[in-house]
C-alpha cells in the first residue's frame, strides 16, 4: 500500500517536472535561422587602427578578405551593401582578433570599394556560406590565384568611394537620415518578448525598449531608433553586457 502511494507521488511530481521544463523552454524559445548572418557596421581597415590599438592585427588591404569572431578561419562570406545591393564574397582569415564588438566584422579598403560603402555609414549585411555548398569548392580553388594577382596591386592605389561626398550623392544615392535601431532577439511567443522587457528594464539603465510584431509567431524586441552612430555605439556596448547571442542593427527598424 505504501508503496503504491510512493509510486503515485513520484508520478505525479515527474509530470509536473516535465510540464514546468517545457514552459521554461516555450518562455525562452527564439526564433533564428542556423545559418548564421548579421547585419550591422563594420570597420574598414585602415593602419592609423592599428597605431592606436583598436585593432590587434594588421590585415591586407588588397585581399578579398575579412577578420571575424565567430565564424571559423577559412570560411567564406557574402558581404552585401544594402545601400546599393552590391554584393561581393570574402574569406575569414581569422576569428582571434580584437577589434570593438560593435563591429560585426573587419573588412579591407578593397571591398569597402567595390561595394561603394559610405565611410560614415559603413553598413553591411553579412551571410556565412554554407560548407556544403557547391561554390564553396570553385571558391577555394581560385582563391590562391585570386590572392597572388591582389598583392601585387599597390595598397595606395585603392580608393575608397564615400557615398557621403556632395559628388556621389549626385551620380549615385540621396543621402538618408540616420535611423538605426538594436535588434536584441526574436522570440516565437509575445510573452517571451515581454519577458525580455522585463529582463533588459531590470538589469540595464533603458527604460524604453520595444516590441515590434512581424507576425503571428514572430516578435522582435527593439532598442532605438538611434539618430547618431555615437549613441548608437555606447547603448550597444551597454547592451551587449547581457551576452545576447547575436545582436543586430537594422536600418529604419
Amino acid at each position: 500500500m505504501k508503496l503504491s502511494k510512493l509510486l503515485v507521488i513520484f508520478l505525479i511530481f515527474f509530470l509536473t517536472a516535465c510540464q514546468q521544463l517545457e514552459n521554461d523552454k516555450k518562455s525562452i524559445k527564439y526564433s533564428y535561422n542556423q545559418k548564421y548572418s548579421n547585419t550591422g557596421f563594420t570597420l574598414i581597415y585602415d593602419e592609423q587602427l592599428k597605431k592606436e590599438k583598436k585593432i590587434s592585427q594588421k590585415i591586407d588591404n588588397r585581399a578579398l578578405v575579412i577578420f571575424h569572431k565567430k565564424i571559423k578561419k577559412n570560411s567564406f562570406v557574402k558581404i552585401t551593401n544594402p545601400v546599393n545591393d552590391k554584393t561581393i564574397i570574402a574569406k575569414v582569415i581569422s576569428n582571434n582578433i580584437k577589434f570593438s564588438d560593435f563591429y560585426n566584422s573587419v573588412i579591407t579598403k578593397r571591398i569597402a570599394n567595390e561595394l561603394s560603402i559610405d565611410l560614415n555609414e559603413p553598413y553591411i549585411d553579412l551571410v556565412l556560406i554554407s560548407e556544403n555548398s557547391t561554390f564553396i569548392a570553385k571558391k577555394a580553388k581560385t582563391f590562391d590565384a585570386e590572392k597572388k594577382v591582389a598583392e601585387k596591386a599597390p595598397v595606395d592605389g585603392i580608393k575608397i568611394d564615400n557615398l557621403g561626398s556632395d559628388q556621389s550623392k549626385k551620380n549615385k544615392v540621396k543621402k538618408s537620415k540616420f535611423s538605426y535601431s538594436i535588434k536584441i532577439a526574436d522570440f516565437y511567443y509575445k510573452d517571451s518578448a515581454e519577458n525580455m522587457i522585463l529582463r533588459i528594464k531590470k538589469e540595464t539603465n533603458f527604460t524604453n525598449p520595444l516590441i515590434k510584431k512581424l507576425s503571428e509567431t514572430k516578435y522582435r524586441v527593439l532598442l532605438g531608433p538611434f539618430s547618431d552612430i555615437k549613441k548608437l555605439e555606447k547603448s550597444f556596448n551597454e547592451i551587449k553586457l547581457l551576452e545576447f547571442e547575436n545582436l543586430e542593427i537594422l536600418k529604419d527598424a
